[in-house]
């Protein structure tokens, strides 16, 4: 039974797994001190720290390194891709190191892997990187020709639980027409029609606020506050993604805590947990639109779908739509497995980057 070896680099922790074939064996959430991540100038620069904490943990687990038959780490930031997994190269690395589409903690995913698999003489995978991009094309089309809009979602986890789902449904992904709530730190509601994600939104740049990022707001009004004299570019970058949404009205990242607040009698942390479930709710059923109404089903997954409350507040709003599948949590690991499997086994063809 092939070993392979999961890596998800997060901002201050690796998460790592090893499966074998399709069974999780193994698995470990190492978290980094920010005193330590502090000393590296760029997220890139930890690539040596972060491979050696890797390397270490599996020797202790009596999984060492050289026991691997494959390994696969999550995409980054690259140019925009199709869904599927992609086998390591320059090219790839090269966009990485340099930045080129931006600097995230998911960058050092290909990289990490890429060092460990050269150890093996073996190549690295990566799959279903957030820049995964299959938006139709009429859905490109914004306000305005400089402003084009483009597909980003949490692709491994919005694929991972479409596939389980049409599984459930008797049908192949293929032919299942669904519409997809990736409800975590971050939110993105996808249109799943033919195996694509043809629609989509994402509150890094539009539809609904989240914890951490502001979604869709008054252009006109964002427009005056960048000329304002007020702000630096910076400062509006951090109120759009890092210090919006959830995090600029109550100070704080982590959904459990609003939910606590809502529940000790918050008037504030009421009406922001419902306003999020009232945006969700709104952005669900313009997908729907999307498919022209012809729906197997509504998937809530992440994080955020292990709450009752929340979710009853969305199923209120959505139930009409379709039928109503709950999948909490995430299953990136679990789908990054998948694909490291469906390429040793030769049931799936890695892609070119």
């Amino acid at each position: 039974m092939e070993k392979l070896l999961i890596i998800n680099p997060g901002s201050t922790s690796t998460k790592i797994a090893v499966y074998e074939g399709l069974t999780r064996k193994f698995s470990e959430n190492i978290s980094h001190p920010l005193e330590e991540l502090k000393s590296f100038p760029s997220i890139i620069d930890q690539t040596e720290y972060r491979t050696h904490v890797i390397t270490d943990c599996l020797e202790r687990a009596g999984a060492p390194l050289s026991a691997m038959d494959g390994i696969i780490g999550i995409g980054g930031l690259l140019k925009s891709v199709d869904s599927g997994v992609y086998r390591v190269n320059d090219a790839m690395l090269a966009d990485l190191r340099s930045h080129t589409y931006g600097e995230h903690a998911a960058n050092l995913g290909a990289v990490i892997a890429d060092t460990l698999a050269k150890n093996l003489g073996k190549p690295a995978y990566i799959a279903d990187p957030i820049t995964v991009d299959e938006m139709q094309p009429l859905a490109r089309i914004s306000g305005h020709p400089l402003l084009p809009r483009y597909g980003r979602t949490h692709t491994l986890n919005h694929k991972r639980v479409a596939r389980t789902v049409a599984e459930e449904l008797g049908k192949p992904y293929e032919q299942c027409r669904l519409v997809v709530a990736h409800l975590g730190g971050g939110i993105s509601i996808a249109a799943h029609a033919e195996g694509r994600i043809i629609d989509s939104t994402t509150s890094r740049s539009e539809g609904t606020f989240s914890m951490d990022r502001s979604g869709q707001l008054n252009c006109w009004e964002l427009a005056k506050l960048c000329f304002s004299g007020k702000y630096e570019k910076q400062q509006v970058l951090k109120m759009l993604n890092g210090e919006g949404g959830v995090s600029a009205y109550l100070g704080t990242k982590d959904f459990r805590d609003v939910e606590a607040r809502r529940n000790e009698g918050d008037a504030t942390a009421s009406a922001i947990f419902e306003a999020l479930a009232y945006q969700v709710s709104k952005e669900i059923a313009a997908m729907t639109a999307v498919l022209s109404g012809q729906v197997d089903a509504i998937v809530l997954t992440g994080g955020i779908a292990n709450s009752r409350a929340f979710v009853n507040l969305v199923t209120d709003r959505i139930s009409y739509l379709a039928p109503i599948v709950l999948k909490p949590g995430e299953e990136e690991m679990d789908s990054l497995a998948y694909y490291l499997h469906g390429v040793l086994t030769g049931a799936i063809a890695p892609k070119e980057y």
